[in-house]
């Protein structure tokens, strides 16, 4: 979802995704096309044993969000070992940073990954509302969080700052839409480039081999 499209998407959920420019349906990913390469790069620290990141920048409310999810999910049980992965919730409003302090509180408490799926099912399938604080801590109690904790974490520096470097790494990608996927500080792609959520995931696989080849 574009970044000046938030207004009419409130409007519109329902409404499919426009694909973009399409992808070639074979051959190498093209570059300008099906991906960018960013310049200047984006600083990558990677934790031991890992060789090459690769980010998903992505928004509760967002409904091509929650559709990409479950590939996204399945891609990441078959990737090797050596592969980092995170999530970066992005903030390009004020109705986009509710969820991402509620995504940061939860990981701050490491309660991320056991309710990453439960909010995107509770916000899409289940029509609840996660706009209050108080709504947060009504849902992550009734899914076993202590909300007092929640709440304290949602409040926290910690969290404050986890939003201020999701904020510079989106910057720094220039993403303007979500779902969108950043390979190793050099590269992005998203559904609206490649052409469709299972071919971004195909350019992200061209990208990942790309850098682990040095390119």
């Amino acid at each position: 979802m574009k970044r000046r499209d938030f207004s009419l998407q409130l409007a519109a959920a329902g409404l499919a995704m426009a694909s973009g420019a399409q992808a070639q349906a074979q051959g190498a990913p093209v570059e300008g096309q099906q991906y960018v390469r960013l310049s200047p790069p984006v600083p990558v620290s990677l934790a031991p044993g890992k060789t090459v990141e690769v980010v998903e920048f992505f928004w509760y409310e967002c409904p091509h969000c929650f559709a990409f999810d479950p590939l996204l999910e399945a891609w990441l049980k078959r990737q090797p070992p050596d592969l980092e992965f995170q999530r970066v919730p992005v903030g390009f409003t004020a109705r986009h940073q509710l969820t991402q302090k509620l995504y940061y509180a939860l990981q701050e408490m490491g309660e991320g990954e056991k309710l990453h799926k439960k909010i995107f099912n509770a916000i899409h399938l289940q029509n609840v509302r996660l706009l209050t604080e108080a709504q947060m801590v009504a849902f992550v109690s009734a899914n076993g969080v202590d909300g007092a904790k929640f709440s304290q974490a949602y409040r926290s520096f910690g969290v404050a700052t986890a939003c201020a470097r999701a904020k510079q790494l989106t910057d720094a990608y220039k993403i303007d839409g979500v779902p969108a996927l950043g390979v190793q500080g050099r590269y992005y792609t998203a559904a609206s480039l490649a052409g469709s959520h299972e071919r971004a995931l195909q350019v992200t696989d061209y990208l990942v081999a790309r850098v682990r080849k040095g390119g």
